[in-house]
């Protein structure tokens, strides 16, 4: 399965990038109800870290774990090492637009466990993407337009 989104931001390439790199990033652009903690990461991510978080979808703790890879100044992916999907990556590309506007562009590939529980809660979030991306554009907006 692949999902591809972009959007575009009024901030420079750099800040976008260091935004992203930042592990607190994550819980800031998470949409309510999702509660997010992360629970084992460096403050700033670099190439071969991990990230480990739980998700709160309600009541339901899911746990997730990614490993930090391709990091440039114009981008990176996270690949789930443990998590709800069989396989799960997570590419972040930037580019810039202009030298005060940059473009996001996320693309995921997964694949769905094959496990009653597991597969319907990877299905639930899957089909989640469109709601989830657009929070996160609305947020990355908010959080970095008023700052430039």
């Amino acid at each position: 399965m692949k999902y591809r989104h972009q959007f575009r931001v009024r901030a420079p390439l750099p800040a976008l990038a260091e935004f992203h790199a930042q592990s607190a990033s994550m819980g800031a652009i998470t949409p309510p109800p999702i509660s997010m903690r992360v629970t084992r990461a460096p403050a700033r991510l670099r190439e071969g870290d991990e990230m480990a978080f739980t998700m709160w979808l309600g009541p339901v703790p899911l746990k997730w774990v990614a490993h930090i890879e391709n990091v440039s100044g114009r981008g990176f992916s996270d690949r789930q090492i443990s998590g709800p999907f069989q396989e799960w990556t997570h590419r972040h590309t930037f580019a810039a637009l202009s030298e005060a506007t940059t473009e996001v562009r996320d693309e995921v590939q997964a694949r769905l466990r094959k496990h009653v529980i597991w597969g319907a809660v990877g299905l639930a979030m899957w089909l989640g993407l469109p709601l989830l991306f657009a929070y996160r554009a609305r947020q990355t907006r908010c959080l970095l337009e008023s700052k430039t």
